[in-house]
Protein backbone atom coordinates (compact mmCIF):
# COMPACT_ATOMS: atom_id res chain seq x y z
CA UNK A 1 0.00 0.00 0.00
CA UNK A 2 1.27 3.18 -1.04
CA UNK A 3 0.67 6.01 1.75
CA UNK A 4 -1.43 9.19 0.37
CA UNK A 5 1.51 12.15 0.89
CA UNK A 6 -1.16 14.51 -0.91
CA UNK A 7 -1.97 17.37 1.91
CA UNK A 8 -3.73 19.16 3.45
CA UNK A 9 -2.86 17.51 6.86
CA UNK A 10 -3.62 18.67 10.40
CA UNK A 11 -0.20 20.32 10.62
CA UNK A 12 -1.15 22.68 7.10
CA UNK A 13 -3.42 24.19 8.85
CA UNK A 14 -3.47 27.69 10.49
CA UNK A 15 -5.91 30.02 12.21
CA UNK A 16 -6.68 32.87 9.10
CA UNK A 17 -5.58 30.73 6.54
CA UNK A 18 -7.99 31.24 3.67
CA UNK A 19 -9.30 29.00 0.75
CA UNK A 20 -10.96 29.50 -2.37
CA UNK A 21 -12.42 27.51 -5.22
CA UNK A 22 -10.41 26.75 -8.21
CA UNK A 23 -13.53 26.30 -10.26
CA UNK A 24 -17.02 27.44 -10.36
CA UNK A 25 -20.15 25.37 -10.37
CA UNK A 26 -23.12 25.89 -12.57
CA UNK A 27 -26.02 24.60 -11.16
CA UNK A 28 -29.12 22.84 -13.37
CA UNK A 29 -32.12 22.44 -13.24
CA UNK A 30 -31.84 18.92 -13.56
CA UNK A 31 -29.25 18.91 -10.47
CA UNK A 32 -31.73 20.81 -8.42
CA UNK A 33 -34.67 18.20 -9.09
CA UNK A 34 -33.04 14.98 -8.74
CA UNK A 35 -31.83 16.49 -5.92
CA UNK A 36 -34.89 17.98 -4.61
CA UNK A 37 -36.51 13.99 -5.19
CA UNK A 38 -33.99 12.11 -4.09
CA UNK A 39 -33.96 13.47 -0.75
CA UNK A 40 -38.19 13.66 -0.45
CA UNK A 41 -38.20 17.08 -0.18
CA UNK A 42 -41.74 17.80 -1.73
CA UNK A 43 -41.53 21.65 -1.23
CA UNK A 44 -43.37 22.65 -5.10
CA UNK A 45 -40.72 25.67 -5.21
CA UNK A 46 -37.83 23.12 -6.26
CA UNK A 47 -39.90 21.42 -8.51
CA UNK A 48 -43.13 22.90 -10.01
CA UNK A 49 -42.56 25.79 -12.33
CA UNK A 50 -46.83 26.42 -12.19
CA UNK A 51 -46.38 26.77 -9.15
CA UNK A 52 -43.85 29.16 -8.68
CA UNK A 53 -44.67 31.14 -11.02
CA UNK A 54 -48.72 31.48 -9.09
CA UNK A 55 -47.73 31.48 -5.58
CA UNK A 56 -44.23 33.26 -6.02
CA UNK A 57 -44.41 35.77 -9.07
CA UNK A 58 -42.61 38.80 -6.71
CA UNK A 59 -39.05 39.29 -6.36
CA UNK A 60 -36.61 37.85 -5.41
CA UNK A 61 -38.05 34.38 -6.70
CA UNK A 62 -39.88 35.92 -10.08
CA UNK A 63 -41.60 32.75 -10.78
CA UNK A 64 -38.77 30.92 -11.04
CA UNK A 65 -37.71 27.50 -9.14
CA UNK A 66 -35.31 27.51 -6.48
CA UNK A 67 -32.34 25.27 -6.11
CA UNK A 68 -32.31 23.53 -2.56
CA UNK A 69 -30.51 24.77 -0.09
CA UNK A 70 -29.14 21.46 1.69
CA UNK A 71 -27.89 21.26 -2.72
CA UNK A 72 -26.26 24.60 -2.37
CA UNK A 73 -24.72 23.60 0.99
CA UNK A 74 -23.39 20.24 -0.39
CA UNK A 75 -22.01 22.39 -3.26
CA UNK A 76 -20.16 24.89 -1.35
CA UNK A 77 -19.12 22.32 0.86
CA UNK A 78 -17.26 19.90 -1.75
CA UNK A 79 -15.79 22.39 -3.81
CA UNK A 80 -13.31 22.85 -1.06
CA UNK A 81 -12.55 19.71 0.36
CA UNK A 82 -9.50 19.12 -1.81
CA UNK A 83 -7.98 22.18 -0.36
CA UNK A 84 -9.51 21.53 3.63
CA UNK A 85 -11.03 17.88 4.37
CA UNK A 86 -9.52 15.34 2.16
CA UNK A 87 -7.29 13.42 4.53
CA UNK A 88 -10.08 13.67 6.88
CA UNK A 89 -13.79 13.46 7.56
CA UNK A 90 -16.75 15.97 8.79
CA UNK A 91 -17.86 15.84 12.12
CA UNK A 92 -20.37 19.00 11.73
CA UNK A 93 -21.81 21.79 10.09
CA UNK A 94 -23.16 24.74 12.51
CA UNK A 95 -24.41 28.47 12.15
CA UNK A 96 -25.95 27.70 8.98
CA UNK A 97 -27.46 31.00 7.05
CA UNK A 98 -29.13 31.27 3.54
CA UNK A 99 -28.82 35.05 2.59
CA UNK A 100 -29.87 34.61 -0.79
CA UNK A 101 -31.65 32.48 -2.76
CA UNK A 102 -29.89 30.52 -5.48
CA UNK A 103 -31.39 29.82 -9.19
CA UNK A 104 -31.20 27.26 -12.19
CA UNK A 105 -27.94 28.56 -13.92
CA UNK A 106 -26.67 30.33 -10.77
CA UNK A 107 -22.74 29.29 -11.04
CA UNK A 108 -21.59 28.83 -7.14
CA UNK A 109 -18.10 29.57 -6.19
CA UNK A 110 -16.60 28.76 -2.52
CA UNK A 111 -14.19 30.49 0.35
CA UNK A 112 -13.41 29.35 3.37
CA UNK A 113 -11.06 30.68 6.27
CA UNK A 114 -9.87 28.34 9.16
CA UNK A 115 -10.96 29.58 12.66
CA UNK A 116 -10.15 27.24 15.32
CA UNK A 117 -7.17 24.18 14.77
CA UNK A 118 -6.78 21.66 17.40
CA UNK A 119 -5.24 18.55 18.88
CA UNK A 120 -8.08 15.99 18.78
CA UNK A 121 -8.75 14.69 22.78
CA UNK A 122 -9.95 11.26 21.79
CA UNK A 123 -8.25 10.46 18.72
CA UNK A 124 -3.85 10.80 18.71
CA UNK A 125 -2.88 11.57 15.20
CA UNK A 126 -5.74 13.56 14.19
CA UNK A 127 -6.83 16.94 14.83
CA UNK A 128 -10.23 19.18 14.67
CA UNK A 129 -10.27 21.80 12.23
CA UNK A 130 -13.08 24.34 11.77
CA UNK A 131 -13.86 26.38 8.81
CA UNK A 132 -16.15 29.60 8.09
CA UNK A 133 -17.51 28.59 4.86
CA UNK A 134 -19.34 30.79 2.25
CA UNK A 135 -20.11 30.45 -1.08
CA UNK A 136 -21.34 33.23 -4.07
CA UNK A 137 -22.75 33.89 -7.23
CA UNK A 138 -22.25 34.68 -10.53
CA UNK A 139 -23.22 38.29 -9.43
CA UNK A 140 -20.48 38.15 -6.07
CA UNK A 141 -23.95 37.92 -4.20
CA UNK A 142 -23.00 35.65 -0.95
CA UNK A 143 -25.65 32.83 -0.88
CA UNK A 144 -24.88 30.92 2.28
CA UNK A 145 -22.20 30.91 4.72
CA UNK A 146 -21.90 28.22 7.69
CA UNK A 147 -18.76 26.70 9.40
CA UNK A 148 -17.89 23.35 9.02
CA UNK A 149 -15.73 21.11 11.41
CA UNK A 150 -13.82 18.21 10.14
CA UNK A 151 -11.20 15.75 11.83
CA UNK A 152 -8.26 15.41 9.60
CA UNK A 153 -4.82 13.42 10.01
CA UNK A 154 -1.44 14.06 11.16
CA UNK A 155 0.87 13.05 8.06
CA UNK A 156 1.96 9.20 8.31
CA UNK A 157 -1.08 8.61 10.85
CA UNK A 158 -3.09 5.86 9.79
CA UNK A 159 -6.41 5.32 11.34
CA UNK A 160 -7.07 2.08 13.60
CA UNK A 161 -9.73 0.45 15.23
CA UNK A 162 -9.02 1.41 18.87
CA UNK A 163 -8.06 4.80 20.06
CA UNK A 164 -4.90 4.82 21.90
Amino acid sequence: MTENTEGPFFEDFKVGQRFKSRVGRTVTETDNIWFTLLTNNSNQIHFNKDYTEKYFPGEPFKGRLVVNGFLTLAIVSGMLVEQTSQNGFMLGVENVKFLHPVFPGDTIYAEAEVTEVRESKSRPGFGIVRIKTWGYNQRGEKVIEFDRVFMVRKKGTIWTNAST
